[in-house]
């Protein structure tokens, strides 16, 4: 059962995913903390609601009061970290500590323009090829024990254009200025592109530090499950307990 002031746990989940991403997490944390995971909208069970950051952030404040144990330790990975980052923003009140998992590289400039082609490239390509790829590129990479949740739940084609499309140009070190709590930048070592801008970002922010799981990639949480959970619950550990 968890510790009375152990801090409740709200996990996003990255692009096209959903909350399945989670699923190793849950399993290890849900003992001894008060955990859940979201589908973002446009995403999962949410995959008929219309993409927004705006509507993404209510879907982590709901998931925070679900919980019932005031603000929460949010864990968002790419996609999901730069909307946790537009809820710090919005609701800093319901906000105990934030991780960035491969989501501290500016969505500005030059970085961004193969993403805005892979946006544009997706609604041409069958949901159903897509679907196949992703599926035979995740049981060849991982274990299914990892990836089983994932699979299950689908992949949000349809709304990769909308959300990709409203974080590129938005999000940059600059960002970091409205969390108004500790945060650790949590990325895989050899994920190159989305730690890209990993120093600026916790330059920019007065509690922030940097941790990395060696030899992961973008997906650090399937490529080390252990690792990756470890680094969340030490984190966990030592967020400030909440004020009275």
């Amino acid at each position: 059962m968890a510790a009375a002031d152990a801090p409740p746990i709200v996990f996003v989940h990255g692009t096209r995913f959903s909350a399945g991403q989670w699923s190793p997490q849950l399993a290890a944390l849900q003992a001894d903390f008060p955990v859940t995971a979201v589908d973002l909208p446009g995403h999962g069970a949410r995959s008929a609601q219309p993409w927004s950051l705006a509507a993404a952030s209510e879907v982590i404040a709901a998931a925070v009061d679900s919980l019932d144990r005031g603000p929460a330790l949010v864990v968002g990975h790419s996609l999901g970290g730069y909307a946790a980052l537009e809820f710090a923003r919005r609701r800093p009140e319901l906000l105990r500590g934030l991780v960035l998992a491969g989501a501290s590289a500016s969505t500005s400039g030059a970085w961004a323009l193969p993403y805005r082609w892979v946006a544009g490239l997706v609604p041409r390509i069958p949901a159903d090829r897509l679907t196949r790829w992703n599926d035979r590129l995740l049981r060849r990479l991982y274990p299914p024990e990892v990836v089983a949740a994932t699979i299950r739940g689908g992949y949000a084609f349809h709304t990769l254009p909308a959300a990709w499309g409203e974080v590129l140009g938005r999000f940059d070190a600059g960002a970091m200025r409205h969390v108004d709590a500790p945060v650790l930048i949590l990325n895989g070592e050899k994920d190159s592109v989305f730690r890209a801008g990993e120093k600026q970002f916790a330059r920019a922010h007065p509690h922030a530090r940097v941790e990395l799981i060696p030899r992961a990639r973008h997906l650090a949480n399937f490529d080390d499950p252990e690792a990756f959970t470890g680094a969340v619950r030490r984190f966990a550990l030592h967020l400030p307990e909440r004020s009275p």
